[in-house]
């Protein structure tokens, strides 16, 4: 008899409990990924709504008295063909991100009022819709300004939908054991949707933009009907699910001590102890359950409500790293939207190939978000850890602008390790960091902080992704040396705000590796 393939008797060996977090892992990570992906096509298609066309009109024209009449610009959308073309652009990018600040902070309050998987769902839908509504400006050849900031303001506000639904899934599912090395990988969402946003964009950019908006559009709508049809928003759920299939009586209370008042089911054994499916992985694991007798319950406490606004802020860590975080992510987002267009100035290479070229930044930034989880989790110094990260990455910057100029390897080069500095501290806070300062131990267990900590974090460092463009597009008309200047204040900025929590970590005796027997404790 042939041997069963090692592959077949790992499948084999997983619990129920282990297959659904997998699915959940692998479900929000697909979705968070869509979001990204549907970002990206912006920074791709700046330099296609303001190009050069001397070179093609000299391949296609040889009459000299022809070229006279022809500016520079004659190729390019209108109204982007103006001189003030990079103000326009970052106008249009700070209209994104603006209006993703602001909405981040009330989509926290809501998502710990709705059910996530119809909220999430629904802000999918509304997403896919906005983005090819972009890209639809070029098929019917919309010439408004007004147009295309109106459709970048009602898209940053329905996107928001997304970051604290999947952080509050994933923290749901999993305990604080190894949080950062699972968040760092699972924060390789971002950096993916960035690099595929920016590979099915540049495809279509140079023939038709507008594809470069509906086929990521298309996408993230097909992957709202995903997140509709399966995604499990806390393992309670399944533990009444199971509870009430047949042949298996239960007995329920509220029990809310888990997120939103989750039902907590009773069973019974054959050997007459009733316990909580607590005490399970997460469903039975065997054939033992007979029918409950009539058993006593007990709430376990009063329905808390959701945190307040006021009451996340006070929650220690909050403030400094939502701080920290607004000038870290000022620095990601200036090379999310920007990176491409400096590509194609300092690099002279054509839209396709500065936005596949800018895919490297992303690649280092999936290494730089896994190192900084491992690393954190090691060390049990979140804070720390990012501070030297924040600490190389400054001086990284200033060598990526002088070495960007002598080629295409120094640049493949810098690309890669400024890409990981950057995006290391970035993703560690608005994860792992996130997770932790939502489930804090000041909560005293009450879980429905979680979505409300995430949507402050990540909306205040929204602020600095909506500034970094804006202020991208203001100094790169005086040099992009002025850029640089700016993303290395920056990060020195987000060190500063981190001094007071890294000291408490380095003078902290409990401080030190993260024990997996916290993963009982969430």
């Amino acid at each position: 008899m042939a041997q069963i393939p090692p592959g077949v008797r790992l499948l084999a060996s997983l619990n129920k409990d282990q297959w659904y977090r997998a699915l959940t892992f692998v479900l929000t990570f697909l979705l968070y990924t869509s979001f990204h992906l549907s970002r990206k096509p912006i920074s791709i298609v700046k330099s296609e709504l303001h190009k050069n066309c001397s070179a093609i009109i000299t391949s296609r024209d040889q009459d000299p008295s022809s070229l006279l009449l022809r500016s520079s610009s004659d190729c390019s959308w209108k109204p982007f063909d103006k001189k003030n073309y990079k103000q326009l652009l970052g106008t249009m990018d700070y209209s994104f991100l603006c209006a993703y600040a602001i909405g981040m902070y009330l989509s926290g309050i809501i998502g710990e009022r709705l059910p996530i998987r119809l909220y999430l769902t629904a802000g999918m839908l509304s997403s896919g819709v906005f983005t090819c509504l972009f890209g639809l400006g070029y098929i019917y050849n919309i010439h408004s300004l007004s147009f295309y900031i109106f459709v970048q303001v009602v898209n940053g506000l329905v996107q928001t939908t997304g970051w604290p639904s999947v952080v509050t899934c994933i923290g749901n599912w999993f305990g604080k054991g190894r949080r950062g090395l699972i968040m760092g990988v699972w924060n390789s969402h971002t950096s993916v949707g960035n690099i595929l946003g920016s590979l099915i964009a540049a495809h279509w950019v140079s023939s038709n933009w507008g594809l470069s908006f509906i086929i990521p559009g298309l996408i993230i709508m097909a992957m709202g009907g995903v997140c509709f049809l399966f995604l499990i928003e806390h393992p309670n759920d399944l533990r009444t699910m199971n509870a009430q299939s047949p042949g298996v009586q239960s007995v329920q209370t509220k029990c809310w001590s888990g997120a939103k008042g989750h039902t907590q089911v009773y069973l019974q054994y054959k050997d007459n102890k009733t316990q909580s499916c607590d005490t399970e992985l997460l469903l039975p694991q065997d054939d033992t359950c007979i029918p409950a007798q009539p058993v006593m319950v007990v709430k376990s406490g009063a329905e808390p409500s959701a945190i307040s606004f006021m009451g996340a802020l006070r929650i220690p860590g909050v403030v400094e790293f939502s701080l920290c975080l607004l000038f870290a992510k000022l620095v990601s987002y200036t090379f999310l939207f920007w990176l491409p267009l400096y590509i194609t100035k300092a690099a002279h290479l054509d839209a396709k190939r500065a936005g596949d070229l800018s895919t490297l930044f992303d690649v280092g930034g999936i290494v730089g978000g896994i190192l900084a989880g491992v690393i954190s989790d090691k060390l049990g110094k979140r804070a720390t850890t990012c501070a030297v990260m924040l600490l190389l990455a400054a001086p990284t910057l200033y060598g990526f602008s002088m070495i960007s100029q002598f080629g295409l390897g120094p640049t493949i080069g810098m690309l890669l390790v400024s890409g990981g500095l950057v995006n290391g501290p970035y993703a560690l806070i608005t994860t792992a960091v996130s997770a932790d300062l939502g489930t804090h131990k000041s909560l005293k267990g009450n879980a429905r902080a979680l979505s409300t900590v995430t949507a402050i974090i990540d909306g205040t460092g929204s602020v600095g992704a909506a500034l970094g463009p804006l202020l991208a597009g203001l100094l790169s008309a005086s040099g992009w040396d002025k850029v640089f200047y700016m993303l290395m204040t920056a990060d020195f900025l987000a060190l500063l705000l981190l001094l007071r929590l890294v000291t408490k970590e380095m003078t902290s005796s409990k401080s030190g590796p993260i024990s997996p027997v916290e993963l009982k404790k969430h």
